[in-house]
């Protein structure tokens, strides 16, 4: 039985008990509010750094790009100019539909046993979509929350959270106002996905015994994060203007805790900051690591240029020449054919 769900939902209850506690009970909002997001930040900027300068230095002497279409050869044979690129626009092109369509995700198949135990495939498309929605949910949240260190807010943002806030849920107005403000459809969408994803890991038995604690953690950290913005913005009103002061204070290195802000602003910065901080080290990872890995972001050389492996030391080698030369009276008295005579 993988109970690795529970220790990931524990530490993320466990958080947010602490801040509820240190900031409703012990006063210290100055540490959960300006110490801990600064401290998340300088975390952040210090793990990426390192891992990228890591994977950087790391040699790559020869073409490893994986390939699923027919690589350039003869002229006569047509090639797959995007799953298997010679080029560098070639290559471009195929980490375009990676990144914005996740192309790989999109093909991903999983086998199961029917009946008679006929192995039969399926394609997951749920994954795919799921897995769309979430990373384009997200991004669209961070950038409605740029809002907060800018001001005047840039037109772009102001044109994206008017097209993500067009739906309004009003039943009986005034009485039933869930609607107004207007819904951000990114914020449902994203708590959305992650429920499946993560009932995905719990459910399916495949996945769940693979799954980690580390699969855990990020998901029911998101979640939570999801789960009081939307607590805040629809339910417990916090003071927008407060917070985007604050916001702003942080970016300019002069920050001065808000007033009349709930704890509940703090959880929700508390579980962002935790996520800043951990995103480096974790599988999270991937969204700056696909940009370096060299299975996508070579092109398929292998049989056009030769690659040396700038590792192999100097080996002294033995031709057929030298051979014959060092020997040619034994190979002679032996009977054996000498190509100089």
């Amino acid at each position: 039985m993988n109970v690795n769900y529970l220790f990931s939902l524990a530490t993320v209850v466990v958080l947010i008990v602490l801040t509820w506690i240190g900031v409703d009970t012990l006063g210290l909002k100055g540490f959960f509010g300006i110490i801990i997001p600064y401290a998340a930040v300088v975390l952040f900027i210090v793990g990426v750094t390192r891992k990228v300068l890591n994977w950087a230095n790391s040699a790559v002497p020869f073409r490893i790009p994986t390939t699923c279409g027919q690589q350039k050869s003869l002229p006569w044979i047509q090639q797959d100019k995007i799953d298997n690129p010679s080029t560098t626009i070639g290559v471009v092109i195929r980490m375009l539909f990676e990144v914005l369509t996740f192309r790989s995700l999109f093909r991903n198949t999983k086998a199961k046993f029917k009946e008679n135990y006929r192995l039969s495939y399926r394609w997951e498309i749920v994954l795919w979509a799921t897995a769309l929605a979430f990373h384009y949910a997200f991004a669209v949240v961070l950038l409605r929350h740029m809002r907060f260190f800018f001001e005047p807010v840039p037109l772009v943002i102001r044109l994206l959270e008017n097209a993500d806030s067009f739906f309004r849920l009003e039943f009986f107005s005034p009485y039933f106002a869930v609607g107004l403000p207007g819904v951000y459809m990114s914020g449902l969408v994203l708590l959305g996905a992650l429920l499946v994803l993560l009932g995905r890991r719990i459910f399916l038995p495949q996945i769940k015994y693979i799954s980690l604690a580390s699969d855990y953690f990020p998901l029911f950290l998101i979640i939570g994060i999801a789960a009081t913005g939307i607590l805040m913005r629809y339910f417990a009103k916090v003071d927008i203007l407060a917070i985007k002061a604050f916001a702003m204070g942080l970016l300019t290195f002069n920050p001065a805790v808000p007033e009349n802000v709930g704890t509940l602003f703090y959880v929700h910065l508390l579980l962002v900051s935790a996520l800043v901080a951990y995103f480096p080290y974790s599988k999270l990872m991937h969204a700056g690591g696909i940009f370096l890995s060299p299975t996508r972001n070579l092109a398929n050389t292998t049989r056009a240029k030769r690659h040396v492996n700038p590792w192999n030391y100097t080996v002294h080698t033995h031709t057929y020449e030298e051979y014959e030369e060092e020997f040619r009276e034994k190979m002679r008295e032996a009977g054996l054919p000498l190509e100089k005579e």
